[in-house]
């Protein structure tokens, strides 16, 4: 039984890192998945906030983005790395970002093959099932919580460090 893969995440930019990011979306959305390669690229991939799951070879093996509206969407690992947290590293990574955008909840269009994995990392069906390039999805949601970086003191005043 082969060992656990190895990765490590990077935050990405459409601008710098394009070519790694469409590498995989084309493996799993446009080849593995059959969608349109004219629906997968839109206008949105120059204002979001990207990231690359890197194999041990500094090879792109996953991506995911976050929209300035707190969508999380484009969640893409290559077939062989599928099972290993790349995926939810690349979830919570984003997450991750949006807390520290000071956005209180985000939201993603799920592919109902992957509610489990969302519910998993703490994401809630929201709505009824819809199409979405020939592929049933659901929205799902998650709030986030803000930490205060003031510490609660005696009475429960606020401290400042």
């Amino acid at each position: 039984m082969p060992g656990p893969l190895e990765f490590t995440l990077q935050p990405a930019s459409w601008a710098c890192d394009r070519a790694a990011i469409e590498s995989v979306r084309r493996a799993v959305f446009v080849v593995e998945q059959g969608v349109p390669e004219h629906e997968e690229w839109d206008a949105a991939d120059p204002t979001c906030r990207h990231v690359l799951a890197l194999g041990p070879k500094r090879d792109a093996v996953g991506t995911g983005r976050l929209e300035p509206t707190g969508k999380i969407g484009r969640v893409a690992v290559l077939q062989k790395y599928r099972g290993s947290g790349v995926g939810g590293a690349i979830v919570s990574h984003l997450v991750n970002l949006a807390t520290g955008l000071g956005l209180t909840r985000v939201h993603l269009h799920a592919q109902t093959t992957a509610l489990g994995f969302y519910e998993r990392l703490g994401f809630r069906v929201e709505g009824p099932e819809f199409d979405e390039v020939g592929i049933p999805h659901r929205r799902m949601s998650l709030g986030i919580e803000q930490r205060d970086e003031q510490q609660a003191g005696p009475h429960g005043h606020p401290q400042h460090p």
